[in-house]
């Protein structure tokens, strides 16, 4: 039976349930307090579509290296300690995931997400005709600058169809931009891919309005939920009350601010930077999705930009540019790739990376009957967009999930 659905956050995970529902016969409203989509984590991150590689930040000697990273002046990590009980509620919970046998847990529930997430995107662009978003199967080639991490990582290579292990000469001719990187070696996933997830939430939006099953509501923020006997009855929008059927909270680290009583929202923003560097004729931009391992920097070719993203800084909420943590990816940038582009005309971002402590996100039904969550993809959220979408869009149509939901509902919710 057809519903009426509201969606709160017009992001990619917002768009991608509501692709989803309007795909399965259902109306949907999507609210979002930008007057745009796609305009916050969204909007200029890292662009890489890595299916293959979604272990959680969380792992054994995580915290160990953790310290020595924010011993160093190049750290890719930067925390910020603040008297914020949210914020150490989720250190807290975030050391106590910093298990082997955890990580390897929530690695299999994230691979199982993020392969129905790349089937259900190849699905839409092959049946429904999506493009216009810079989508390419590009390949993923992550780099090592130590022998000791590089041993270390093909070890664990345990399919050589899916990965290929490279010597640097061999990355060198997989990849001639890298030349001079000074890395040892490199693991490369040739089945991974890459796009513009700002063009891609555009392109959603397009056909969400054509579809005619589609209302927008953009430049109005959600102040709060009404609610009674364990079923939203609205929402609320400044000095106007909305009557929902089924609500769908896919706000991003705002999600928390909508909280209600009985509903624990594990969540905090990991702010993350990228640089979008203008590519010219000229120039010898890397055409594989490249990983710098040991600085933690991602690059991407996005049509004509090399997008450069990098950085977890653990700080509050607090989205402003930092002119030294640019500089340092930029730096960095230009040591590897010093021909890839025009870094004067670098067009600087931060986001803010809505992340479990577990980096599983919670996807699913509520404490609240009409309530539904989709929330906490942290740094994956392009990659698991549209797995997510599809699995709620089951969910909400009381339809048996694609894959096992196995380690990805929100049991405490």
């Amino acid at each position: 039976m057809a519903k009426r659905v509201c969606i709160i956050g017009g992001g990619v995970i917002g768009l991608a349930s509501a692709y989803a529902l309007v795909r399965a016969g259902h109306t949907v409203t999507v609210i979002d307090a930008r007057d745009a989509v796609g305009r916050e984590t969204s909007f200029a991150n890292g662009g890489q579509l890595s299916y293959r590689y979604v272990a959680p930040l969380a792992d054994a000697g995580v915290p160990l290296q953790a310290i020595g990273w924010l011993l160093r002046g190049d750290s890719p990590l930067t925390l910020r300690p603040r008297l914020d009980p949210q914020q150490w509620r989720w250190m807290a919970a975030f050391i106590g995931a910093c298990r082997g046998s955890v990580n390897q847990r929530n690695a299999a529930h994230l691979l199982r997400l993020a392969s129905l997430s790349q089937a259900t995107l190849e699905q839409w662009r092959e049946a429904d005709h999506l493009d216009g978003f810079d989508w390419r199967r590009n390949g993923k080639l992550v780099t090592f600058r130590r022998a000791g991490t590089f041993e270390q990582a093909r070890s664990k290579v345990t399919d050589a169809r899916q990965q290929q292990v490279l010597s640097a000469a061999d990355c060198a001719r997989l990849e001639p931009a890298l030349a001079s990187g000074g890395f040892v070696g490199g693991i490369y996933t040739p089945s991974e891919e890459v796009a513009d997830c700002h063009a891609f939430c555009r392109r959603l939006a397009a056909r969400l309005e054509a579809s005619g099953r589609c209302t927008f509501l953009l430049g109005q923020k959600v102040t709060g939920l009404r609610h009674a006997d364990g079923v939203v009855q609205a929402v609320v929008l400044g000095d106007e009350v909305m009557a929902v059927e089924q609500l769908v909270l896919a706000a991003g680290y705002r999600s928390a601010e909508l909280a209600l009583p009985g509903l624990s929202l594990p969540l905090y923003p990991l702010k993350g930077y990228s640089l979008s560097v203008p590519i010219g004729a000229q120039h010898q931009a890397p055409n594989v999705s490249i990983t710098d391992y040991d600085r933690k920097i991602v690059y991407a070719r996005i049509g004509e930009q090399l997008r450069v993203a990098a950085m977890v800084d653990i700080v509050g909420f607090d989205a402003r540019l930092e002119p030294k943590r640019l500089a340092l990816m930029k730096r960095q940038a230009l040591e590897t790739f010093p021909g890839a582009g025009d870094y004067t005309r670098a067009v600087e971002w931060a986001g803010m990376r809505p992340a479990t402590p577990t980096g599983v996100p919670l996807i699913g039904a509520s404490a609240y009957r009409n309530l539904w969550l989709n929330l906490g993809h942290g740094a994956l959220g392009f990659t698991l967009a549209c797995g997510s979408g599809q699995l709620l869009a089951e969910l909400i149509g009381q339809h048996v999930p694609s894959i096992d939901m196995q380690g990805l509902t929100p049991s405490a919710a």
